[in-house]
C-alpha cells in the first residue's frame, strides 16, 4: 500500500518542483499548499457528476467523453478556484506566479486521481500514468496560468486572456482524452507528438513568462 501511494504521489511532486523552481520569486508554501489541496478536493465532485453522466447513459460518445465530461469539467472547475483563490490575491503579483499556481491546482488534482488508479488497476501503471496524464495535467495547468498572467499583469485583453485561460487547456485536455478513446490501436503513435510538442508550448510559454517579470524588474530598477 505504502508503495502505490508513494507511486502516485511521487510524480506530481516532482513537477511541482520542477515549475516551483523555475520561479524566479518564490511563492509562499502556505498558498501552494492550500492550491494543492482544493485542486485535490476537486477530484470528487468530478467523479460524482461524471458518474452522474454515466449511469444515465449520457456518455457514450467518445467525442463528449473527452471534451465535455473530462477536458471541459475538469478545466472549468481548475480555472473556477484560480479565480475563486489567487486572481485576486496580493501574492499573485508577476506573470510567472500564474503559471506556478496553476500547475498546483492541477497537480493536486492530478495526484488524487493517479492515487486512486493504481490502487485500483496496480503498480505497474505507474510509469505510464507519471509519463502521460500527471504530466498533461501540469502542462494544462502552465497554459492555463500563462494566460492568468497575462489577464492579472497586461492591461489590455484582460477578458480574453481570462477566458483563453479556460479554453486553451479545456481543447487540448479534450484532444488528448479523445485520442486515448477514439483511437485504440495506434493511440500512442499520436500521443506521443502530442506530448512532446504540448512540452514545447508549456516550456516556451514558462520562458516568456519569467522574460516578462525580467522586464518588470529592470522598468523598476
Amino acid at each position: 500500500m505504502l508503495a502505490l501511494f508513494s507511486a502516485g504521489i511521487a510524480p506530481a511532486f516532482t513537477l511541482m518542483a520542477f515549475f516551483y523552481l523555475k520561479d524566479r520569486f518564490t511563492e509562499p508554501l502556505s498558498l501552494m499548499v492550500k492550491t494543492f489541496l482544493f485542486g485535490a478536493l476537486l477530484v470528487f465532485p468530478i467523479m460524482f457528476i461524471q458518474y452522474g453522466f454515466s449511469t444515465e447513459n449520457l456518455s457514450e460518445s467518445s467525442f463528449v467523453e473527452s471534451f465535455f465530461l473530462s477536458g471541459l469539467l475538469e478545466e472549468f472547475f481548475k480555472w473556477f478556484v484560480f479565480m475563486y483563490i489567487i486572481f485576486h490575491h496580493t501574492d499573485f503579483d508577476a506573470h510567472y506566479d500564474g503559471i506556478v499556481y496553476a500547475v498546483s491546482i492541477s497537480l493536486g488534482f492530478a495526484t488524487v486521481e493517479n492515487v486512486l488508479y493504481l490502487f485500483t488497476n496496480g503498480i505497474e501503471y505507474a510509469f505510464s500514468r507519471a509519463l502521460f496524464p500527471v504530466s498533461s495535467h501540469a502542462l494544462f495547468g502552465v497554459l492555463m496560468g500563462f494566460h492568468f498572467g497575462k489577464a492579472k499583469m497586461g492591461h489590455a485583453h484582460k477578458n480574453r486572456h481570462i477566458i483563453l485561460a479556460l479554453w486553451v487547456p479545456f481543447l487540448l485536455h479534450g484532444t488528448y482524452n479523445y485520442i486515448l478513446h477514439a483511437i485504440t490501436s495506434d493511440w500512442l503513435i499520436l500521443l506521443t507528438p502530442f506530448m512532446i510538442g504540448l512540452w514545447f508550448l508549456a516550456l516556451h510559454r514558462m520562458k516568456t513568462a519569467n522574460q516578462h517579470v525580467r522586464q518588470k524588474k529592470k522598468m523598476q530598477a
